[in-house]
């Protein structure tokens, strides 16, 4: 007792000790021969101040509607009649090139090419191929950018999920959410900066957790905060029965004077961030039931993004929510739609997930564009990787399914700066490998940071030795996207 008590005092253990020893003489000397600039002085090294963009932003906010399961390029984005006309046969071991199966392909004796049930057309001035399956989103082509050529290493859902959503295929990384937040700051007080709306179609479902919009290592005020369907929004936000408003505010203010002795006592600035999480509560006990209260809105706001937008815990509400979270100044609005895991049964489960979200998507840009909110907002849809051109299990024109495909896949972005009314990257006739323009998963994250005025290479955070970013040690920009 007497040892943690003397421990507690000092307010260091072993793990603390151990740590802070491995920073000694010969990691210094070290360090400064592999970084030489590890000892310029603290205004140079803190080039960022938290709160203020490197350079001027083309955005001031992100909304990413996530499609988590993967869908589908071969039904969406990326036209390839050749799989029409090869339906049934190999797929040529020149194509597949040896790239790894999951588990669920690699006992597969044959891979029989399919090409997708869905017919394509091109719309806009852009001429771009869209599926029948979104006949919402061919409408605002021109607003679009297809990227044709994202990849990734992760093969499965949960590492390329996490990749995604942090920039690594661990855990306990911050998510792209925090990093724009940490970055960045809040634009209103009254709401946090970064926000979590999920949602679940009728699909075949990926589980989503909360390291995906955890703060990691960076301080917990950047966490994300996840905003439910029901009555509360946000859980344990409301005051007890018995308990006035002014109790509350007594509370926090004699809560923060302890705080304040334990941080003169231990130093800690994790103190500070709970504090700062309670005073946020206390606002957001205001601000959440208006942005959250759909029912004032307009008749034609609600035929726009549809009636189920009237409905809690829909994609459709949860866009119109996106819209009104980002309108009242939250940096960072994350959607999460599980459903997209088609690896059989395909035309009707992607039929129905389309279904859901298509209206929705293009009414979210609609209406961020007729309130001259889409040039300062950049909206991202898309998921954590494409699907195979070949069939896994039951073969027929009505029922097959695709397993995971790292190699290629589409996404679009809109507003924020980013060029409209193009496609960027191409795959080969197969769908199967990229042949022009690439785009990393890490291109993605540095190229979002530009165009909210962050240099993804000094957007960095210092944690056990290391400096960490969202772009790792890799990532570059996207110049051919950029307005």
């Amino acid at each position: 007792m007497y040892r943690e008590l003397y421990e507690h005092a000092l307010h260091i253990n072993r793990r603390r000790f151990l740590s802070r020893l491995a920073v000694g003489v010969g990691s210094v000397a070290l360090g400064s021969l592999l970084i030489p600039d590890l000892f310029k002085r603290k205004e140079e090294e803190e080039t960022m101040m938290k709160g203020l963009a490197h350079f001027a932003p083309k955005a001031k906010r992100v909304i990413y509607l996530f499609q988590n399961g993967a869908p589908s390029h071969l039904e969406s984005f990326d036209y390839k009649p050749k799989l029409r006309e090869l339906w049934g046969t190999e797929l040529p071991a020149s194509v597949r090139d040896g790239q790894r199966l999951t588990g669920m392909s690699s006992g597969q004796k044959s891979f029989p090419l399919v090409g997708s049930f869905f017919d394509f057309r091109q719309y806009g001035e852009s001429q771009a191929w869209v599926s029948d399956l979104f006949p919402y989103m061919s409408k605002i082509v021109d607003e679009l950018c297809i990227i044709r050529s994202m990849h990734t290493e992760a093969i499965n859902h949960d590492p390329a999920l996490t990749f995604f959503q942090t920039g690594a295929q661990q855990g306990n990384r911050p998510s792209m959410g925090s990093w724009v937040s940490y970055g960045l700051g809040s634009e209103n007080e009254n709401l946090p900066a970064f926000t979590v709306l999920l949602s679940k179609g009728k699909g075949n479902g990926q589980g989503v957790y909360s390291k995906l919009w955890s703060n990691g290592f960076l301080d917990s005020i950047y966490q994300g905060v996840q905003f439910s369907n029901g009555e509360d929004p946000v859980l344990y936000l409301k005051d007890p029965e018995g308990m006035t408003r002014e109790d509350r505010r007594k509370t926090l203010d004699r809560l923060a004077e302890l705080n304040e002795l334990s941080f003169k006592e231990l130093g800690d600035p994790e103190i500070h961030s709970k504090v700062s999480q309670y005073e946020m509560a206390y606002r957001m006990q205001m601000a959440v039931p208006e942005a959250m209260d759909l029912s004032k809105e307009p008749d034609e706001i609600v035929r726009l993004y549809g009636p189920d937008c009237l409905v809690a815990g829909t994609y459709s509400a949860n866009c119109l929510l996106a819209r009104k979270l980002s309108e009242n100044g939250v940096r960072f609005v994350q959607l999460y739609h599980q459903g997209w895991d088609q690896h059989q049964n395909l035309p009707t489960e992607m039929a129905g997930q389309a279904k859901d979200t298509d209206q929705p998507s293009a009414a979210l840009i609609t209406d961020l564009k007729q309130r001259g909110l889409l040039d300062e907002t950049l909206v991202i849809w898309g998921g954590e990787f494409g699907r195979t051109n070949y069939s896994q299990g039951l073969l027929t024109k009505e029922n097959y399914g695709r397993d995971h495909h790292p190699r290629c896949f589409s996404l679009w972005l809109a507003g924020g700066g980013i060029k409209p009314g193009i496609v960027y990257g191409e795959t080969d006739e197969f769908g199967y490998n990229i042949v022009r323009d690439p785009v990393h998963v890490h291109d993605l994250h540095a190229t979002v940071l530009h165009q909210l005025g962050l240099d993804h290479e000094k957007l960095i955070f210092k944690h056990l030795g290391r400096r960490y970013r969202l772009t790792d040690v890799a990532g570059k920009l996207v110049p051919g996207i950029i307005a």
